[in-house]
């Protein structure tokens, strides 16, 4: 085997926000790291960590290049709350009475100076996943599954030290892995998120999801469907899934606004059984009459 998989527990040391959109004046927030949060972070704190003493990296060539790099020695499974530290049990978002223990909102305003009054039309507030559940006060920790190619860089260094998500700039997102750094996995640990099983030596990685197993990435709604003849058929929510992306032309940060790529949304569930190969920003495509 060229590459190895990894069994990833971080715990959760700040509140995380992960946008998804707003309802009224609430900034929503996704319940799960998806892959492209991951991508983000690991792209960001490797190239910072390349260039440390040789200058700012602030050329977004640089960046472009380590994102390359990950793309083609990284993949990653979307990452999920849970309160066991060895992350054997992820919970899921759409269960009943996720939102009561495992969300919460801060409220936010501009302010107008000198008056030292609240800016007209700028009270919003901000959803969150918590560090503790709001019920038992419990460590909060998110378990997920990376798979890196031999050579790849050392990304389990960078990751004890990234911020997940939006509003960093106040502390938000912080991370520690659990036990120092990952260890490989293998099936004799059992199955992939207790419901699906990993295909040796396949790159990128494929996974075969048992019968009745929800989605747990956004997956390409264009691959379901009997004219595709990859799956019969699929429940759930459909949504654009785009991100802000680093201009191709002039290179400023965050102005490009990438294509939408139609996905059903991590929670559907598929049937019969469906096998995934993880692509680009941990999106999962169906492949057609696999074995």
């Amino acid at each position: 085997m060229t590459w190895t998989a990894y069994r990833v527990v971080l715990r959760l040391r700040s509140p995380m926000h992960i946008g998804r959109g707003k309802v009224g004046n609430v900034q929503r927030t996704r319940s799960y790291v998806t892959g492209r949060v991951l991508w983000g972070a690991l792209t960001e704190r490797l190239t910072r960590d390349h260039f440390r003493g040789k200058g700012p990296a602030t050329d977004s060539k640089q960046y472009a290049n380590v994102s390359a790099t990950v793309h083609s020695k990284l993949a990653f499974t979307y990452f999920y709350p849970t309160t066991s530290k060895d992350g054997q049990v992820p919970l899921w978002p759409w269960d009943d009475g996720f939102a009561a223990r495992f969300l919460s909102t801060y409220p936010s305003t501009a302010l107008v100076y000198p008056q030292q009054s609240a800016e007209e039309g700028t009270l919003h507030e901000v959803e969150c996943l918590v560090p503790h559940t709001l019920d038992e006060g419990k460590p909060v920790y998110l378990v997920g599954y990376l798979f890196a190619k031999d050579g790849a860089t050392d990304w389990q260094s960078a990751l004890t030290r990234v911020q997940l998500g939006g509003e960093r700039g106040y502390g938000w997102g912080r991370v520690e892995p659990v036990e120092g750094r990952p260890q490989p996995w293998d099936d004799n640990d059992g199955s992939l998120f207790g419901c699906y099983t990993l295909k040796p030596d396949a790159w990128p990685p494929v996974l075969r999801a048992e019968e009745k197993a929800p989605l747990l990435a956004h997956a390409l709604a264009a691959d379901f469907g009997e004219e595709h003849k990859a799956v019969n058929g699929v429940d759930g929510v459909v949504e654009p899934l785009v991100g802000r992306e680093t201009h191709p032309q002039d290179g400023r940060f965050g102005v490009w606004i990438s294509s939408a790529r139609i996905c059903y949304a991590p929670g559907s569930q598929v049937d019969p059984e469906t096998t995934f190969r993880i692509g680009p920003y941990g999106i999962w495509e169906a492949v057609a009459n696999a074995p």
